[in-house]
């Protein structure tokens, strides 16, 4: 053992390394790295500078992280140098067995890129076993009567070492009678044989002692003894002799305990008890049975080829004189596939990024099957539809890695498996699963929920209000799917855009700064930007469209009839033998708001004589709705009241003074006199007394009617008499109410039936009413005054209409189209617009109309100079007679009015309806 530690301190530590390189694999060097060593090395003794062998600086190993990746910790690698050293003991013998080379591979792993090396480190013998017999002695009995030449098979003795180390010769103590023979079997193994070289005699020595040593040819060589006492018996002539000196069996490690193994025979010459041989094992074995009475062989025990492959046992034949034969039994196992590989992990890869390139390395999978030949040989494979694919490495050495694009969002995972299959007969397989997490990339920008964003903002909103909000998704992870919001352009101006709106960064939420103005502001468009938070950033724009609705903040503002410098009203000349219909003016009014809030009603509040003139609902004309009488003033005083179409209304009131004169001089003396005004509270009054007593009355006709009837006809069905045409009175002439006020348009019917219980019926008005004979008067309270035009209120008493409400079917025909005052024939309610825009549309027809007409260039449909109101009124109505309301036409948004340019050239001022305007003064202030 001195000798044998002494040569584990030589200086062979040198790395061989292959004359040729191996290609180059994917991302891994494939060459082999070589190294032989002596077993038994010390813990921490160096086998070689791996690092230098692999080209690898001293400055690279902290960042490269070279380390050895093998089954059993045989090896490290010291971090600072490089250099590979031994970490556990090294025993040859107990790594590889008898094996004639023994070598230890692994893997040596560098990161930074991540690489794999092979290593292979050589094991060699160091004679540090002695050879052992298993006995210190053993005997051995001999008859007198051998012959010379006879001879005897000796034990074996164990050497654990391989090459010269083992067990290479016997030696036997110098003697007379014996020698020895040394022997070789066919496995390259020895025994010894002992000769007797002359004849023995037991009566002058019964006992021989000779000493067996057991020699290997190691440096020092080892050797091993053993005493063999040999006893010399009385004589038996013919030993057992065997059928052959070696029985040679093949047999499977499968097979089960019990199996006959093969059978043994000696015969012996001899007669009676010398001739009746018993079989026995030289060596007691725990393997195989022997029945000593017929030399059958049994196994007792499984067998295995990959622990022991094959077994040689020695059988003695012994007869009844003691002679003894000898023969060596040979059993060879086959090797059956009988182990399923298996299937191991190394250096798998934590961290898999979606946007890994095809081959890009996962894994290294190793692969071991114990069994031998095809049985050992292994196919790897994967499982399914999966972006990986395995390539071959080296020997049982197998990498993973990727062979598609990866996408986390559609596969956060992958559960790849792998099956090993080798090929034996029936083949073996094993599976294993692994679970392959894929790591995020920013590689998807937000994607908002919507293509475009339009919202509907009601002006006056209060500030800070939230009034829209956007989201956007991102299907990443972590902060690659974190969203801010930002507005990024505006058709604002850049200054002024924080002033109106503001995003959350984090919601998304879209707040008004202020309290947005549809006169002012009518739509604006705004580009969000939703931005994730990944490296780099990805973003996505889109348009947020807000219109602003209007609200009715905006009363009517009545352009004509303008006031006077000192806030007089001015006065309209109407000829004394204007005809019903006759047009004496019109009130021009504009309201800054849009659509329904726009759309304007005009109504006579109070009239001097209530019937006597009349007002279209949406012209505003001032028309005659009687002929003028003897009794009726020459001066007379309307308070127009002009509402919007908005909820609640707003409304504003333009008083007109008519003269009925021929001429101006004729109208002077009237605007001179100053009749007392009549007291509008006594005629309302007055008017209210009259309708209760028409009501009254027409309630106890009702009654009376509805019991004559009753008593009339008691034979028939009470309950439905009241619903017989002609039963119920029909209410005479009424006065209809205003509408506009918020009188519900019915007339109330009386029945009662005999049960004593009373029922109204409700009558609905079918017709409606012209544009003369609706409007009611009233004043500013909402208390209704009796008609306007009493003359006509009464041509239907039966059915009255209610004013038509506007509707959203904006189809005008060809006289409901607006002229520059809006005067149309046709129905005066007119048809709502569908929209605010088309109303905008409406008014800017009429500014246009106005200025046509100042340029005195076109016509409003009559002839030129006419404004078409010769057409439409009577040739004698021209220009001349009807107020040029074009300088008190108002644009939204200017201080600008219409003038009469001609006017202007001309040097004249502006012609008035049918005589001259003048300022009542300080009669009207009376």
């Amino acid at each position: 053992m001195g000798s044998g530690a002494g040569e584990r301190g030589w200086a062979e530590r040198r790395p061989v390394l292959f004359p040729f390189l191996l290609c180059l694999f994917c991302l891994a060097l494939s060459e082999q790295i070589r190294y032989r060593i002596p077993e038994e090395m010390p813990e921490g003794s160096v086998v070689g500078n791996l690092a230098k062998d692999l080209r690898l600086s001293v400055h690279e190993l902290p960042t490269r992280k070279l380390r050895v990746s093998s089954e059993k910790p045989y090896f490290t690698v010291r971090s600072e140098s490089g250099e590979l050293l031994v970490s556990s003991r090294l025993d040859r013998e107990q790594i590889c067995g008898k094996k004639p080379a023994c070598a230890l591979e692994f893997e040596a792993v560098a990161e930074n890129p991540l690489n794999f090396y092979h290593v292979n480190v050589e094991i060699e013998d160091v004679n540090d076993h002695t050879p052992k017999f298993t006995q210190n002695s053993f005997e051995l009995q001999i008859s007198e009567s051998t012959l010379p030449g006879t001879r005897f098979i000796l034990e074996v003795a164990e050497d654990a070492d391989i090459g010269l180390n083992s067990l290479q010769t016997y030696k036997l103590s110098l003697s007379p009678s014996f020698s020895l023979i040394n022997k070789e079997k066919q496995d390259g193994s020895k025994y010894p044989e002992l000769v007797l070289e002359k004849p023995l005699d037991r009566e002058q020595q019964g006992y021989h002692r000779l000493i067996l040593t057991a020699s290997d040819r190691g440096d020092p060589p080892l050797n091993g003894t053993t005493e063999l006492r040999i006893q010399v018996t009385d004589a038996n002539d013919n030993p057992p002799v065997f059928s052959q000196d070696v029985y040679r069996v093949s047999l499977g490690e499968n097979v089960p305990p019990g199996t006959t193994v093969l059978q043994v025979s000696a015969t012996d010459q001899d007669e009676g008890v010398n001739s009746e041989i018993t079989y026995s094992f030289y060596k007691t074995g725990q393997v195989f049975g022997l029945n000593s009475k017929n030399g059958e062989i049994t196994t007792l025990n499984t067998l295995d080829f990959e622990e022991i492959k094959e077994y040689s046992i020695v059988v003695e034949g012994r007869d009844g004189g003691g002679l003894v034969a000898q023969c060596t039994v040979e059993i060879n196992i086959q090797d059956e596939n009988d182990n399923r590989p298996d299937v191991t992990f190394h250096s798998l890869v934590e961290m898999i990024l979606e946007n890994a390139v095809p081959g890009t390395l996962i894994a290294l999978i190793k692969i071991h099957d114990r069994d031998s030949g095809e049985n050992g040989e292994v196919n790897c494979r994967l499982e399914g539809e999966v972006p990986f694919k395995i390539i071959s490495s080296s020997k049982n050495s197998y990498k993973l890695v990727t062979y598609g694009t990866l996408d986390r969002e559609q596969t956060p995972e992958y559960n790849v498996t792998i099956t090993a299959t080798d090929k034996g007969k029936p083949p073996l397989s094993t599976s294993i699963s692994v679970t392959l997490h894929i790591t995020d990339v920013n590689d998807n920008a937000p994607v908002f929920h919507q293509a475009s964003y339009v919202v509907h903002v009601a002006e006056n909103n209060p500030p800070g209000a939230s009034i829209a909000q956007v989201s956007a998704s991102d299907p990443d992870l972590g902060p690659n799917s974190h969203v801010s919001y930002s507005i990024v352009a505006s058709d604002l101006e850049p200054r002024a855009l924080s002033s109106y709106v503001s995003v959350s960064a984090e919601s998304g939420v879209v707040f008004a700064q202020r309290a947005f103005d549809h006169e002012q502001l009518r739509a604006f468009e705004l580009t969000l930007q939703a931005r994730d938070h990944g490296s780099p950033a990805l973003s996505a724009n889109v348009s947020l469209r807000v219109l602003v609705g209007d609200r009715n903040d905006n009363a009517p503002r009545v352009l004509y009839p303008a006031l006077g410098p000192d806030g007089s009203a001015l006065f309209d000349t109407v000829p004394r033998a204007a005809q019903p219909g006759y047009l004496v003016t019109k009130v021009v009014a504009v309201d800054a708001d849009s659509g329904h809030n726009a759309w304007l009603s005009y109504h006579v509040l109070q009239a001097s004589e209530p019937g006597l003139f009349s007002v279209g609902l949406r012209t505003g004309e001032v028309r005659t709705a009687r002929a003028l009488g003897d009794r009726d003033a020459a001066r007379q005083r309307l308070l127009v009241a002009v509402r919007d179409g908005g909820q609640p209304p707003l409304s504003a009131t333009a008083t007109l003074l008519l003269v009925f004169a021929d001429s101006l001089q004729e109208a002077l003396p009237d605007l001179s006199d100053h009749p007392e005004p009549t007291d509008p509270q006594a005629e309302l009054q007055f008017y209210l007394v009259v309708a209760l007593a028409l009501i009254s009355v027409l309630f106890l006709l009702a009654v009376i009617l509805a019991v004559a009837l009753h008593l009339r006809r008691s034979s028939s069905p009470a309950a439905w008499g009241c619903f017989q045409p002609g039963v119920c009175v029909k209410s005479g002439p009424m006065v209809p109410p205003n509408y506009s006020e918020g009188t519900l348009p019915y007339s109330y019917n009386l029945c009662v039936a005999h049960t004593g219980k009373t029922e109204f019926n409700l009558l609905k008005c079918n017709e409606q009413l012209s544009s003369g004979q609706d409007i009611l008067c009233g004043d500013s309270s909402g208390t209704s005054f009796p008609l306007c035009n009493s003359s006509e209120s009464t041509s239907h008493p039966e059915t009255l209409t209610a004013q038509a409400p506007p509707n959203t079917d904006w189809r005008f025909s060809q006289a409901q189209r607006p002229g520059t005052s809006g005067s149309q024939n046709g129905d005066e309610t007119g048809t709502w617009p569908n929209n605010q825009f088309d109303t905008e549309m409406l008014q800017a027809m009429i500014l246009a109309s106005a200025s046509e007409a100042a340029d005195g260039s076109s016509t409003l449909g009559g002839g030129a100079g006419t404004m078409g109101l010769s057409a439409r009124y009577g040739p004698q109505f021209t220009l001349q007679h009807v107020p040029d309301y074009r300088q008190n036409v108002y644009i939204p948004g200017s201080n600008a009015t219409l003038t009469n340019a001609a006017g202007k050239r001309d040097g004249k001022a502006p012609a008035g309806g049918n005589g001259s305007k003048k300022k009542s003064g300080k009669k009207e202030k009376k």
